[in-house]
């Protein structure tokens, strides 16, 4: 390895910025991805770095989240490896109570990111043989501190919602009233007595609808294409669960079925309140497009009640009013975009083998947590945490075995070169 180090001095400058040689994996991003890795390689005694680009772990859930935010599947689907969740939490944790989990995760591995480093760039140095990190400080201050690490394998762990989707509407930049991003959102008590388009109709979208109603807001919900709306629990039980366990044993058009007709006796028919389901089932919707089926956990009551209203795609915005596509005006007073979010790996990662222009590994599920040259990906497989687990002990097994391997021979030839030293005296 070190050879390599050499190799890259003679490329270029080394010590023309401050230079970091890291022992093992950098991990990009300190979320639930990179904690669950950072924990499995720790398990296997490898190593690491993790590098974030804020100042605490889990920044989406901690700065980006709405207070009434709770883990929309149950708690066994959503805890990270070797380490549950506290017996005493609910079978639905709150937001706090899963930053608690993970602050406790953290510490229990002797995680330690280093916080405010953005990355700027990565790419692999064919010269050399090893990735080659760059990234700036975000911490407000005068200089403006670079430093660029220097590692054999790669983990990108930025996840699926880095970056906020901003939608380019027609006239949305001539609206006069409060524009607000669900990522800015925190409660629905500012907004009491107003009028709300919430643009978006997923999960985080429906359930800012009744956090604004619950709070005396009237909101109206952008329905523009299909949506499955599916009972959180089905007789007591997790719908979700439900539908894990009958997929061990049935095809998945099957289970599709079976859900859709268990939601319409919860929920009824809810295409008559301008909800139309897709013609592909849920499962089989999220397993390939990876768009998840909404949770009800209240909305759909506030539909029926005509609390929340339901209204088609935009048309454009004015002053004060919006232009649905059916010729509707309706005045209001803001706009709650809810309209996600997106990976941001293509904006520094330079690479084109493994990843596709939208950010996501290029193969499917269950094979895109590994590329070539010592890249890996966490937290991309658009299956949750369960997802996220999984690539994580994926990754750790596979630098871990390598890393034992290259260690017991390193031994052996520290032990070799010892005994001729003493030889020689």
């Amino acid at each position: 390895m070190m050879e390599s180090l050499f190799r890259l001095a003679d490329h270029e400058d080394l010590f023309s910025r401050r230079c970091i040689w890291v022992n093992g994996p950098v991990i990009v991003g300190a979320g639930p991805s990179g904690l669950a890795t950072a924990a499995c390689l720790r398990e296997q005694g490898v190593p690491f770095m993790v590098l974030e680009r804020d100042d605490c772990i889990a920044s989406l859930w901690q700065k980006r989240t709405y207070d009434r935010l709770k883990l929309h599947l149950p708690k066994q689907f959503c805890e990270l490896p070797k380490v549950p969740f506290p017996d005493d939490f609910p079978e639905y944790p709150t937001k706090r109570q899963f930053i608690d989990y993970l602050e406790s995760y953290a510490k229990h591995f002797k995680i330690n990111p280093r916080f405010n480093e953005c990355v700027q760039s990565a790419r692999y140095d064919e010269t050399c043989g090893l990735w080659r990190v760059k990234t700036v400080s975000t911490v407000c201050s005068s200089a403006r501190t670079e430093v660029e690490y220097i590692c054999r394998w790669l983990v990108v762990a930025t996840g699926e919602n880095a970056e906020c989707v901003m939608p380019d509407i027609q006239g949305l930049g001539e609206f006069k009233g409060e524009i607000t991003h669900a990522c800015h959102y925190k409660s629905g008590e500012s907004f009491k007595g107003k009028k709300v388009l919430v643009v978006g109709c997923g999960n985080s979208g429906m359930e800012l609808s009744l956090d604004l109603c619950n709070h005396n807001a009237s909101p109206s919900v952008v329905v523009r294409d299909s949506v499955h709306v599916l009972p959180r629990e089905i007789f007591g039980k997790s719908t979700f669960g439900l539908a894990v366990m009958l997929l061990k044993w049935l095809p998945l058009w099957f289970v599709d079925k079976l859900l859709l007709v268990l939601a319409w006796l919860v929920l009824g028919d809810v295409e008559k309140y301008g909800l139309k389901r897709p013609s592909t089932g849920p499962m089989e919707l999220k397993n390939t497009k990876g768009k998840t089926p909404v949770l009800d956990i209240g909305t759909l009551e506030k539909i029926r009640s005509g609390h929340i209203k339901v209204v088609p795609g935009i048309k454009r915005f004015y002053n004060h009013q919006v232009e649905l596509v059916n010729g509707e005006n309706l005045d209001i007073d803001a706009v709650l975009l809810a309209t996600g979010y997106r990976s941001n790996v293509p904006s520094w990662l330079q690479e084109g083998e493994f990843f596709s222009k939208n950010g996501f590994p290029k193969r499917p599920f269950p094979h895109g947590w590994k590329g070539s040259a010592g890249l890996y990906a966490v937290g991309f497989t658009r299956r949750g945490l369960s997802g996220a687990s999984s690539d994580a002990m994926n990754i750790a097994q596979e630098i871990g075995q390598v890393w034992k391997e290259e260690t017991k021979q390193k031994k052996h030839r520290l032990t070799a070169c010892h005994r001729r030293c003493i030889s020689q005296f």
